[in-house]
């Protein structure tokens, strides 16, 4: 029976840094019940037995306000992947919601693990269901289904095709697709990409115009379809894209078209990746041109090695994440522990964070606790790096109990598993409004290399990198040939080579960057 398995919230203040409104929409309550999880409600009164409960696509949602409507629910579901079906059990406080795959509840569940999720400002639970798909009473549950068709279909950027009142009522016309999107509180620069990774959650984004008016940043953003454009207004009205800055103003443009002129750093037209620069401004690498143009309703556009869902939690673990409750510090396991090192764990999680200090376990050498510079960074590394295969283990990595990572005593050898990195000079984030923050993407096979000498061939990159561990697919300069992207025929061979390369020296005092690329070759 549902209601056994452990507790997977953790207590969290979200207030204005909620990822998702929990009034989405506006949908009146509706009163079903056509199964039973065993426990006569949702509140503290009863103490659950503890026990794993194996992952499954339906999720079991507790502790819901008496207020809650299908919409908030479905709302939770939504920046993970399709949901499939819903069923609320009112009277007990509690809703069944089936996602459209078991990788995408995983994904949710992991997520949520770190930032309890909130219904109207009230933390609600979810766990795996014993239940392996949801099957409602058509009739008792007629008025959910239809609420959960008006959503989809507004998340697919489609209409609702019901012609029932409930789907009308879930979703009111939206004047234009055309946001006007004003940044307060901008401690940190925002980038027309940032812009287009965040918005391009809740439908295609075809275009967008930056500009500063009256010392504010500001933002014109096109979608395909009004709904879209009306679902990122609700949403993300509000929140904060960085912790506690940033925060996003949105209202409906009088306008239902914009004419964009050039692809810069300024403005882009998404459908015309052939526009010119214009005047002096940077221009759009052509392989970061065609990336963008494919379908940015993935999320995070062109992400091949994620899942659309688990791009998802790691676009969540980017924008508006609060207040976490949480610490810094992560547990990986799973680890090769004749390969793996302090330094070699250091690279990689720094590439989603400043890593202070890491700590390979001395009893169990195949798991290292690993503390970031702040929460965020850890939830950013683990939804980016759970699951990735590194020295031949896929690695598992989670959030540690523990606060600190702490130092061996003066003068105790701990055979070098305990390393401080907090006066790193490689730290990619140290800067405040560094460029680095823009530039956080998944794992990928593609590399983007930068700091390389100008005597430096293909040639010699291509050895270089195949002698790290595998095979060079593709490569290509930039203009200038200090950067140029490199691809390996997976993504584990690119992890190696991150690790290993990152840094080199490359003579002269030039040492390799190396980070995951979003683009292709």
């Amino acid at each position: 029976m549902d209601g056994i398995v452990s507790d997977v919230g953790v207590g969290v203040k979200r207030g204005s840094d909620e990822l998702l409104s929990s009034s989405l929409y506006n949908s009146p309550n509706s009163g079903m019940s056509s199964i039973s999880d065993g426990t006569s409600n949702g509140s503290d009164s009863k103490k659950f037995k503890v026990e794993d409960a194996p992952p499954s696509r339906v999720l079991h949602i507790r502790k819901l306000p008496n207020e809650a409507t299908e919409t908030e629910v479905i709302a939770l579901g939504l920046p993970f992947g399709k949901v499939t079906n819903i069923l609320t059990l009112k009277g007990k406080n509690q809703a069944f919601l089936e996602m459209g795959t078991e990788e995408a509840a995983i994904t949710m569940v992991n997520y949520y693990t770190a930032m309890t999720p909130h219904v109207r400002n009230a933390p609600v639970i979810i766990q795996y269901s014993t239940h392996k798909e949801l099957k409602t009473d058509s009739a008792g549950n007629q008025r959910a289904q239809a609420v959960l068709q008006a959503v989809s279909a507004a998340q697919g950027g489609g209409m609702p095709t019901s012609g029932s009142s409930a789907s009308e009522s879930a979703l009111t016309p939206a004047p234009s697709p055309v946001l006007r999107i004003i940044i307060d509180n901008m401690f940190y620069p925002v980038t027309l990409d940032v812009l287009q990774q965040i918005f391009s959650k809740f439908g295609t984004v075809m275009k967008i115009i930056t500009f500063t008016k009256n010392n504010q940043f500001q933002a014109l953003l096109q979608y395909s379809d009004p709904v879209n454009a009306q679902q990122a207004k609700l949403a993300l009205d509000g929140q904060n894209i960085y912790n506690a800055c940033c925060t996003l103003r949105i209202d409906f443009s009088k306008l239902v078209n914009l004419n964009v002129k050039y692809n810069n750093d300024k403005s882009r037209d998404y459908t015309r990746p052939e526009l010119p620069a214009g005047d002096g401004q940077p221009g759009v690498d052509p392989s970061v041109a065609a990336a963008f143009s494919k379908d940015s309703s993935s999320l995070l556009g062109a992400l091949s090695p994620l899942s659309a869902a688990a791009a998802a939690a790691a676009a969540a673990g980017r924008v508006a994440l609060g207040h976490s409750g949480a610490g810094g510090v992560l547990l990986a396991s799973n680890l090769n522990e004749e390969m793996v090192t302090p330094q070699s764990l250091f690279t990689l999680f720094g590439v989603y964070g400043d890593v202070q200090r890491v700590k390979i376990l001395y009893n169990k050498k195949d798991s290292a606790l690993i503390q970031m510079a702040d929460a965020n960074q850890a939830q950013l590394a683990m939804s980016h790096l759970n699951g990735q295969k590194m020295y031949n283990k896929i690695i598992r990595v989670t959030l540690s109990k523990h606060q600190t990572v702490q130092l061996p005593r003066e003068g105790l050898d701990d055979q070098g598993l305990t390393k401080d990195f907090t006066n790193s000079p490689l730290h990619r984030f140290k800067k405040p409004g560094s460029k680095n923050f823009q530039n956080i993407f998944p794992p990928s096979a593609t590399l983007h290399l930068s700091n390389i000498p100008e005597d430096i061939t293909e040639d010699d990159l291509r050895v270089l990198f195949s002698n790290a561990g595998g095979t060079v697919k593709a490569f290509k300069f930039f203009q200038d040939h200090k950067m140029a992207l490199l691809q390996m025929t997976s993504v584990e061979e690119a992890i190696q080579c991150l690790i290993d390369l990152h840094n080199y020296n490359m003579g002269k005092n030039h040492h390799l960057r190396v980070s995951f690329s979003k683009s292709t070759i």
